[in-house]
């Protein structure tokens, strides 16, 4: 047996004669678990409140959309269109054409808003009933339309409100001296008969209709569009089917995932998480200064035998050893102490009784998510930093220390 790894077992599991000691070594324990806790709970916290953004801002999000690679759309022809749906992982995929467009409801005007014409297929594309605030889904080759609960509110206007007449205008393109607003803008005369909500940015920004009525606004051909998007079979090899569209659609599109098309706000979400874990990181330094503390009060504690080890042929690294492993042994086992704390309240809000949960309003439960590379994430973290920990603080163990007795 390792002489070394005995001894620090039998420091860390024996209590010292001195009762200041023992008290600093629980100290040190405690905060270690404390701060393992934390880490695991907050990043399970995180990665919750991560997915619980995320399923509001892409909701109407494809598998897959094709956009175009240059200028405003593309001609997506009858054999394109033939060879796509053969395409065996692909379940169905919807046409798309999406342009900023000024609306005007009696005397409101909203200057910031998109079109989204979409064909039938949308609704096998995405989930459209989970955002339906009020009426009804539009119907294609009609003049209806579908708008955010935000552009619903700033123009005041609800579902099937003949009160309220409700233009939509799109600049025309051209040079020359304009003389009237026909000149200017292409316009329709549309008919709410939905709000939808998602998020404020899209409840603020959207207003969905027929693609008919977006190509007719925008003077687009019948196969002219912006965009394509897929739904793809569930377990689908994406790469492969990334491979067929491209070989189908050429070089006039690019392809992006869901992650691709908000890639900003992926990209600041796990910037957050990177903070967050520093911060937490930061408090488990802290607390293995505690760890520092409580191994040099039993280096001094026990010169005695150290001394006596020292004399039966034990060198100086054989007893910075017993040290450096009494230190990295209370690191790793506060650690799993501390991420089966952290499990446990994490499942108690996932799955306890509603009396003992955290709430983010009265009814909503904050969200946290249990994910396998969290716990690898601070087991890791806590072990470097022990170990870090212990090698400082065996390091105080001299030669002269040791026979200084």
């Amino acid at each position: 047996m390792n002489v070394s790894l005995y001894i620090a077992k039998r420091y860390l599991r024996s209590k010292s004669s001195n009762n200041a000691i023992n008290i600093i070594s629980y100290i040190a324990l405690l905060g270690v678990i404390l701060g393992s806790a934390s880490l695991f709970i907050v990043l399970s916290g995180f990665a919750g409140l991560k997915d619980f953004t995320l399923q509001f801002s892409t909701i109407i999000d494809p598998d897959l959309k094709a956009v175009v690679a240059k200028g405003k759309s593309f001609i997506l022809t009858d054999e394109e269109a033939v060879k796509l749906s053969h395409i065996e992982d692909i379940v169905v995929f919807s046409k798309v054409v999406e342009e900023r467009v000024f609306i005007q409801s009696n005397d409101k005007s909203y200057p910031s808003a998109s079109i989204k014409g979409i064909d039938d297929n949308f609704k096998r594309v995405n989930v459209i009933d989970s955002i339906l605030e009020q009426g009804n889904w539009l119907q294609e080759k009609t003049n209806q339309i579908v708008v955010g609960s935000g552009i619903s509110n700033n123009l005041s206007f609800g579902v099937l409100d003949y009160n309220k007449v409700i233009n939509i205008y799109v600049p025309k393109p051209g040079k020359g001296q304009i003389n009237s607003v026909e000149e200017a803008f292409n316009t329709v005369n549309a008919v709410n008969v939905g709000v939808f909500s998602i998020n404020e940015s899209l409840n603020d920004t959207y207003v969905f209709a027929s693609l008919s009525l977006a190509q007719h606004l925008l003077n687009y051909k019948h196969n002219q569009i912006s965009a394509i998007e897929f739904k793809l079979k569930e377990d689908t090899d994406e790469a492969w089917v990334r491979e067929q569209i491209q070989a189908v659609l050429g070089d006039k599109v690019v392809l992006k995932n869901r992650a691709q098309l908000n890639d900003a706000l992926y990209k600041m979400l796990n910037t957050e998480n990177l903070a967050v874990y520093l911060i937490f990181t930061l408090v488990l330094i802290i607390a293995l200064f505690n760890v520092i503390g409580s191994i040099i009060m039993m280096i001094l504690d026990k010169k005695k035998t150290l001394n006596t080890l020292f004399n039966l042929g034990a060198n100086i690294k054989d007893i910075r050893n017993i040290f450096f492993l009494q230190g990295s042994l209370m690191s790793v086992l506060g650690g799993i102490i501390g991420i089966a704390v952290g499990l446990l309240l994490t499942l108690n809000q996932l799955y306890g009784p509603i009396g003992l949960k955290f709430f983010i309003t009265a009814s909503l439960p904050y969200p946290v998510k249990i994910k396998i590379i969290n716990v690898f994430i601070v087991f890791f973290t806590i072990s470097v930093l022990g170990v870090i920990a212990s090698t400082i603080a065996s390091a105080r163990i001299t030669k002269n220390l040791v026979q200084d007795y």
